[in-house]
């Protein structure tokens, strides 16, 4: 050893009288040495900072990297969301910050399912990309979707999503990405935050409207600023790229690729009793899954027969879905974390979007399917034309209440069919506006519908009861009190009653007489020259159109100096 360090010595430090070449080898040599460490170092930090080092290096990481395989953030390096862009000392500095994750895996003292404690902000993030000040057009989502019967039967949902976005001084800022254009809090009890009592918006004015669950036992008073988390695209897009789908969306998309066959009878059903079953071992899972084969065999030994390779590739496509859906060690299946976008298996929008968050003046955060995406049509594969319906021009005075989900079903009546379709309303078949089974097929656990303590306050917010048919021409007196009176009111005061469309308020004959914004709409004794009577007698049928008798009454009416009584 000794004779070692006198090598050294010598070679970095010559005696004096040594050759030139002596004298610059060391340096060289500690050049050559520097110059391979710094090519080394850039080298490890990008295999490092790579997604097969991120997700194959730590056994911890199988169910994240499998799902971010075929997100559509495959092609994004797992560092530009968890660890963050910007000058490589300050990402250094946040990459040592991270330590403590490998000492967890070292010593393995962390918890199953993994879940991200700490995530850089949106903005840092998400936004390097994706602009919320850009303005998205809508866009319709087809969703196939098979029933569990016998034939597998395939029907289609058809949603218009609102993404909408953009800056609200360029005359914007609507639709989904509104909550990303605005300034939204909310506070959160529990590390998912799944459980929202508390929401605050900051309006344009800069004054702030308070938003509190019913029946919460949070003190908006007490709330403090640092307690209130502002919202981004993480809130909602939480499992964008470690999404593990649900057992029922996984076999859909399998049926319409072709993977799994729908010529296989109550194959969608039997494909998702399998993958949803409890198994104790991967082994005892994939044993589960291949007696799908024996089942046939012991129900329709024919078809088992002559369709074995079908089957043989409807058991390998459900195997590498639950390989790829359950990860046992790590306690990791569809249902470990929520997802945040929607509704119907975890609470999502409903966090805030569930019609129990009211204001003071009991003012509801909107529940409102029209909202984020326009009504679902749902359409059986067979049928020649789907018709979707988009909703525009004026709603209902009673449509604007902000409890008015929660509240139509109670406020039905004969009135809604001069807008919609109502034929088998409530029901699940499918036959008009009110028969829905993407609506009324499902149920919305989330949602406050049946909230007791809600249901108690919307009883106050009732719309009045619209007035029964009014009796025919020949058996009342033709005036207001006697007959006109009350078919205005049957068919106009859903829109045009107190603080109704353009003004206009059609329930009393004085306010009739008073018009609306455009001025008056009775002029007595010239029907011709009334707006009521030009409006129906447009070409262009309106929202709630007279027919030709009850144009004739009104018009006799006016006629007649449109008397009161």
């Amino acid at each position: 050893m000794a004779r070692i360090r006198e090598s050294l010595r010598r070679f970095f430090f010559p005696p004096p009288g040594s050759s030139r070449w002596v004298r610059v080898l060391p340096y060289a040599v500690l050049g050559v040495l520097t110059l391979v460490v710094l090519v080394a170092s850039a080298y490890v930090w990008e295999y490092t900072n790579s997604p097969t080092f991120c997700g194959t290096a730590c056994h911890t990481m199988p169910p994240e990297y499998t799902a971010y395989l075929t997100s559509p953030h495959a092609r994004v390096d797992c560092v530009d969301c968890h660890i963050g862009k910007g000058f490589i000392a300050t990402r250094i500095s946040r990459k040592a910050g991270d330590l403590k994750h490998v000492f967890a895996t070292v010593f393995r003292n962390y918890e199953y399912p993994i879940r991200a404690g700490e995530l850089r902000p949106a903005r840092e993030t998400c936004e390097k990309c994706h602009s919320p000040q850009k303005f998205s057009d809508d866009s319709l989502r087809t969703i196939a979707s098979y029933a569990d019967d016998r034939a597998n039967t395939l029907s289609y949902t058809y949603l218009v999503l609102k993404t909408g976005g953009g800056s609200k001084r360029l005359g914007l800022g609507k639709g989904i990405h509104w909550h990303i254009e605005n300034q939204v809090y909310y506070l959160t009890t529990d590390p998912e935050e799944q459980d929202i009592p508390f929401v605050r918006v900051v309006n344009d004015d800069g004054s702030v409207t308070d938003y509190l669950e019913v029946g919460s036992q949070v003190d908006p008073d007490a709330v403090q600023a640092g307690e209130l988390k502002e919202m981004d695209c993480i809130t909602c897009h939480n499992r964008i790229t470690h999404l593990v789908y649900q057992p029922e969306d996984s076999i859909d998309r399998l049926l319409s690729q072709g993977l799994i066959s729908t010529q296989i009878p109550d194959i969608r059903r039997k494909a998702v009793e399998v993958l949803r079953a409890a198994y104790a071992t991967m082994d005892e899972a994939q044993l589960g899954i291949a007696a799908l084969k024996d089942y046939y065999r012991d129900t329709d030994p024919e078809f088992a027969a002559e369709n074995a390779e079908l089957l043989s590739q409807a058991i390998d496509a459900l195997q590498m879905t639950y390989v790829e859906s359950v990860f046992l060690e790590q306690k990791v299946d569809w249902d470990a974390h929520p997802n945040n976008i929607g509704h119907l298996n975890s609470p999502g929008c409903f966090r805030c979007h569930d019609g129990k968050h009211l204001t003071e003046q009991q003012a509801a955060i909107r529940l409102e399917c029209n909202l984020c995406h326009a009504i679902p049509v749902v359409s059986a594969s067979d049928e020649f034309v789907s018709n979707i319906e988009i909703s525009r021009g004026p709603e209902p005075q009673s449509h604007l209440n902000t409890n008015w989900i929660q509240l139509h079903r109670d406020s039905f009546d004969a009135s809604c069919s001069s807008c919609h379709t109502t034929a088998n309303a409530g029901g699940t078949q499918n036959t008009s506006f009110c028969s829905n089974s993407a609506c009324h097929g499902t149920a919305w656990t989330y949602a406050g519908f049946d909230a007791p303590e809600l249901r108690a306050i919307l009883a106050q917010q009732l719309p009045p009861p619209t007035p029964t048919e009014p009796p025919a021409a020949d058996e009342a007196t033709l005036t207001y009190a006697g007959s006109v009176g009350s078919l205005l009111q049957s068919r106009c005061s859903v829109c045009h009653g107190v603080n109704g469309q353009k003004g206009l308020d059609v329930t009393t004959y004085t306010s009739l007489l008073k018009g609306s914004e455009s001025g008056p709409v009775i002029l007595a004794g010239d029907p011709a020259g009334s707006l009521l009577i030009q409006v129906q007698s447009a070409a262009q049928p309106h929202f709630s159109q007279l027919t030709a008798d009850e144009l004739t009454l009104v018009t006799e009416w006016i006629q007649a100096g449109a008397p009161e009584k």
